[in-house]
């Protein structure tokens, strides 16, 4: 964060008045539009990104007018989850998915818990006998519009996979922590390079496709997949 917004964020604790506010707001615009473009290559063409860009915009008023300096966190930090979960909320509320879409993901839930792990959009393709294609898109519409779903039927990562996010510190979320570390390394050389660039560098799959050289939606498919597996993964070492 520069000088300057720390000044600005010391100002706003001190006296807190609206234009303070707003200065906290106006110098984090971009910030949404840098959130809602990590997340436009997972999404799918009917989503109305005009709408997204607004709802997230109203996710960084709200952290604006709860930040709380001396806690001592960054503000990027704090609003990160506000502005990411206006966006999905968002997306729940108007951006239905496809009959089709909820037809496969049906095929996929069901198939999931007949295999062992590590699932796949192969293994899945194969027992569902849909498309990988079919599979890859059906993962990416639910893991974002409806991530209750996603969470309910293929588990819950043990820690958040982002830098912006904090974790509370014990013995308790290390071990959870080593648990998704050594998870990511079993992935693919291609895939854990994604989700490192993704999740800890914030990247945006644009960024990542030119370093891979892939195209954006193709690296979308690719942290889907990772997710799907990393979350098999955790899994299983949680029931052994």
């Amino acid at each position: 964060m520069s000088t300057r917004m720390h000044s600005a964020v010391r100002a706003y604790h001190k006296v807190c008045t609206m234009d303070l506010r707003d200065r906290l707001i106006l110098e984090h615009l971009s910030y949404v539009r840098h959130i809602l473009g990590k997340m436009l290559g997972s999404l799918p063409d009917y989503v109305d990104h005009e709408n997204l860009e607004s709802a997230g915009i109203l996710g960084l008023v709200e952290a604006a007018g709860q930040y709380d300096p001396a806690r001592g966190v960054a503000f990027t930090t704090f609003a990160y989850q506000r502005i990411r979960g206006a966006i999905l909320d968002e997306l729940r509320r108007n951006c239905p998915v496809p009959q089709s879409i909820l037809q496969n993901w049906a095929l996929i839930r069901d198939a999931s818990t007949h295999m062992d792990p590590p699932l796949t959009p192969e293994k899945l393709a194969t027992a569902t006998n849909l498309t990988i294609r079919e599979v890859e898109d059906c993962l990416t519409a639910m893991r974002l519009t409806r991530p209750e779903n996603w969470a309910d039927e293929l588990g819950e990562l043990p820690v958040p996979m982002n830098r912006e996010t904090q974790v509370d510190a014990g013995s308790h979320r290390d071990d959870e922590r080593k648990v998704l570390a050594d998870a990511i390394e079993q992935l693919p050389d291609k895939m854990r390079m994604a989700v490192t660039m993704y999740h800890m560098e914030d990247m945006r799959m644009k960024e990542i496709g030119q370093v891979l050289g892939l195209s954006e939606s193709r690296v979308s498919r690719l942290l889907t997949a990772a997710e799907l597996q990393l979350k098999s993964i955790v899994k299983r070492r949680n029931k052994s």
